[in-house]
């Protein structure tokens, strides 16, 4: 593979993997952030003199028009997405009504030094999905060079994002600046982190993250587990926890990471008291109670006042953090204190010199809501394919580029 930041674009065409699956409501995009992410890729090749040819993916047509007759290919359109990359980028950013039509294939071929260029979306063709060989090569050549710049579907063996790789040589084929950044900061999550490294993983489901958590076990020195998940290691202890959240068959492999983390010396952190509810609601009745003593009727919605105070200490000592997960409903304002508390924390140790990475939509949705996303080391954009990573998965994406 090359370096995206050394290579010079002078007279080149790259063809950039990007994600811009972004939210589109009646041709109004809610949030650009995942393009934003992508500006710096894009200006770097046009800066060098290389022209831009981007290709992505938006929704799932083929299932969608499956399901609902009454969409149509129209529903799908990267169209807004090209207007507004062109008032992003401040230039007027061609689009082509069709991924690998032969009027594509010609305004890449004419694409001049400067201009860019965006495909329609990818997923017209299931092609794309099935990682078909034939698909991908009509791709490779709208361009001279690969840039998967794509984090958020690097976990997908898809056409555009891995099969394609192989169509470029190994110093024609790289990851952009997001992508880079990215792995980067996994990379040094995973494999190169300071000690002591406290992993913070929250969210509804053991089942969800039992992987990750297993993963974990063999790097991190303390795990801290909040959300709807602790709830079932309570129980499985013999707690009563009411009404909260609790994944029955999962009790018996709760009981086993227990025992797995103690046998490796990591420290397994459960938080000591909730704040509870007498219904799932923003305006439901509140108390606290112990979380392994939760009255019938009742559940467990955040963490509490001791379980703050015992994490935010934990966190306090951390050389490397890895937030995934918030720590209660945090979108209804009576059980967001938890989330936040651990945010905080994890901003001041960050000011002390920590490295955290928070990774994962519901983390990254509550590092935004307060304000703290430039206040952390790194905010992954990547969803499924971090969590993917954190699993010790392969990546297709990666693997596709760093095996050259």
């Amino acid at each position: 593979m090359s370096n995206f930041s050394t290579h010079n674009f002078a007279n080149q065409k790259a063809l950039i993997r990007v994600d811009f699956n972004v939210p589109i409501k009646k041709g109004v995009i809610g949030d650009d952030t995942r393009m934003t992410s992508a500006l710096p890729t894009i200006k770097k090749v046009l800066a060098d003199g290389g022209a831009v040819v981007l290709m992505s993916h938006w929704g799932r047509p083929i299932k969608d028009m499956e399901k609902k007759p009454e969409l149509t290919k129209a529903d799908f359109t990267l169209r807004p997405v090209a207007e507004h990359l062109s008032k992003l980028l401040g230039i007027d950013v061609k689009f082509a009504d069709d991924c690998i039509s032969d009027e594509a294939a010609d305004m890449a071929k004419n694409l001049k030094p400067g201009q860019v260029l965006l495909l329609e979306n990818l997923r017209y063709y299931k092609q794309e999905e099935k990682g078909d060989k034939d698909f991908a090569e009509k791709l490779s050549k709208y361009g001279d060079v690969y840039v998967n710049d794509a984090f958020g579907t690097a976990h997908r063996a898809h056409a555009s994002t891995a099969i394609i790789a192989q169509f470029f040589p190994g110093d024609k084929k790289m990851f952009g600046l997001l992508m880079e950044g990215e792995v980067a900061a996994a990379e040094k999550v995973m494999h190169a982190n300071e000690k002591p490294f406290v992993a913070i993983v929250g969210g509804a489901k053991v089942s969800d993250k039992i992987m990750i958590i297993e993963n974990l076990l063999e790097r991190a020195t303390d795990i801290i587990i909040g959300g709807g998940m602790a709830y079932t290691f309570f129980k499985a202890e013999g707690g009563h926890i009411g009404n909260s959240l609790c994944e029955d068959d999962r009790m018996d492999m709760a009981l086993d990471l227990l025992k797995k983390a103690e046998a490796k010396g990591v420290c397994i952190h459960l938080p000591a008291d909730s704040i509870i509810a007498d219904r799932f609601a923003a305006d439901a009745n509140t108390s606290s109670a112990l979380s392994n003593e939760i009255p019938a009727g009742w559940m467990g919605l955040d963490i509490s006042v001791m379980a703050c105070e015992h994490f935010k200490k934990v966190i306090g000592n951390a050389k490397t953090i890895l937030w995934n997960g918030p720590m209660g409903v945090f979108e209804m304002e009576k059980f967001q204190h938890g989330t936040k508390a651990i945010a905080e924390a994890v901003v001041a140790a960050t000011a002390k010199g920590a490295f955290s990475l928070v990774g994962g939509g519901d983390s990254v949705a509550a590092v935004n809501k307060f304000g703290f996303a430039d206040k952390v080391s790194y905010v992954s954009t990547g969803g499924g394919a971090m969590l993917e990573y954190f699993e010790g998965k392969e990546l297709p994406g990666i693997a596709a580029i760093k095996n050259a």
